[in-house]
């Protein structure tokens, strides 16, 4: 894998957090306080079975090879979550996705903007 340039290393420490914050959302609107005793990459508790989520998503951003030209991941012809997997992340954002605005709404307008 060939080195970052800084402009795509801080897109993909962005897109890493913003998945994680969907992820923390998710969970916490889905999940019982009790249950939430890991963290996710962006800080926030989470149960084991969304850390578990979060974590594969963050390899994921990170192993991306199509940082510098995509715009989302539904829109890459290079699908690289296991499909069982892409099926619970389309849950979370589906859930996550219109909470964003009120939670991290700068988070939301970068990710809708693709940037």
């Amino acid at each position: 894998m060939q080195q970052d340039t800084p402009q795509i290393a801080k897109r993909r420490a962005r897109e890493e957090k913003t998945i994680s914050q969907m992820v923390a959302l998710y969970c916490a609107g889905n999940h019982e306080p009790a249950s939430r005793t890991e963290t996710a990459v962006c800080g926030e508790a989470v149960c084991p079975e969304c850390a578990q989520l979060d974590e594969y998503a963050a390899l994921r951003t990170r192993r991306c090879r199509k940082m510098h030209v995509k715009t989302s991941c539904d829109a890459c012809e290079n699908h690289c979550y296991k499909p069982e997997m892409r099926e619970r992340i389309r849950q979370v954002m589906r859930y996550s996705g219109p909470r964003m605005m009120t939670k991290h709404p700068v988070a939301a307008i970068r990710h809708l903007l693709g940037r």
